[in-house]
Parts: structure tokens; sequence; C-alpha cells
């Protein structure tokens, strides 16, 4: 079971850790966080009618990251040599990002906030790593969280396709990228063992 999820009896899913392992997961769901950054219900105060009529943001982030984990919703490469069609889309997806983007950027935190829950739970448990065993929900957002974290740290690396990361899977131990790439293929080594107890 070392660094891979088996499937548990009635559901959900368990995965050996050790005390590194659980450090580097726990420490990147911690970015995420901050990359991601508060919500609408942080940033009024606490209002629930506030939160409940925030706006989300109309234009695509800047940060490369961002913009790999809340990409435009109608994007079609096809409309791109016609500027007519490149702007409606363009105004479709503002509108669309302007209502979802919030609750994306929820959902997203949620799912990290609860990765660094059951960790430290997992961690206050025992020492010298422990097994985590996780329910079909916890399964649900530890996919969603190790799928984030993937994408950011590909969005880091510049990785757009397969071919990509093959590339950086070779890459020499002095180059500085090197414990990136082998942290981006250690959580795809997870979430793929971790999709396949999820699957009937």
């Amino acid at each position: 079971m070392p660094g891979t999820f088996e499937p548990l009896p009635g559901g959900g899913a368990a995965v050996a850790l050790d005390d590194v392992e659980i450090s580097i997961i726990r420490s990147l769901a911690v970015q995420l966080m901050e990359i991601i950054g508060p919500g609408p219900a942080e940033e009024s105060g606490g209002d629930p009618l506030a939160e409940l009529f925030a706006d989300g943001p109309s234009e695509p982030p800047s940060d490369p990251v961002l913009r790999r984990l809340f990409p435009d919703a109608y994007v079609d490469p096809e409309g791109a040599g016609r500027p007519e069609e490149a702007e409606e889309q363009r105004v479709h997806s503002a509108e669309f990002r302007r209502y979802t983007e919030n609750d994306l950027r929820a959902g997203k935190r949620d799912n990290a906030l609860a990765v660094i829950r059951s960790l430290d739970a997992l961690r206050a448990a025992g020492e010298g790593g422990a097994v985590l065993e996780l329910t079909p929900q916890e399964s649900q957002r530890w996919l969603g969280a190790l799928n984030d974290l993937r994408l950011a740290i590909g969005a880091r690396l510049e990785i757009t396709d397969e071919d990509d990361s093959d590339l950086l899977f070779h890459l020499p131990d002095e180059d500085p990228r090197k414990p990136m790439v082998m942290a981006y293929l250690w959580l795809g080594g997870l979430q793929e063992t971790l999709v396949s107890t999820l699957m009937p």
C-alpha cells in the first residue's frame, strides 16, 4: 500500500504515508489555499448577505496557476482567427466567470482544507507516518485537491501536454525544477490510484 491508494471495504480509500509525505502534501495544500485567496465571506467580514450578492471577477487571472485552475469557459481555437467570434467568446467567458468563479474558488479551498485537516488528524494520531483512511466523500475531496495541486505545479513547470511531462521526467538531478517534477509525478500516481478506488 505505500504510496498508493487502495479501496476500503464498504467504500472509501486508504493510503500509507510517512511523515515526509504528509508534510509535503500538507505544505502544497496550504500553498494552494494561499494562491486561491480568500473568498467573498472573508472579504465581506463574514456578512452572508453581501456574500450572496457578490459578483466574481470577469477577467481571467494574470497568474498562470490561477488561469490553469480557472480557465475561460468559452474558448474555441478555430474561432480565434475571426475577431468577432473571439470577442463573443471573451464576453461569454467573462459573464460565466462572474457568476461561477466565487463558487469554484470556494470548492477548491474546501477541498484543500479537507486534505489539511485529515493530515493533521493523522499526525495527531501517531508518529512515524500512518495509514490515512478516507470515506467516499473525503476521497472525492482529496481527488479534487490532488487534481488542483497537479494543475498548479504543471502551470509552474509550463507543462501543457503529456510530452512535456515526459521530457521533464528525464531532467538531470542538478536541475532546480527536479523536486517540483518529482512532486508532480508522485501526486499523479496518488491521483491515479485514488481514481481507481472510486470506480465501480
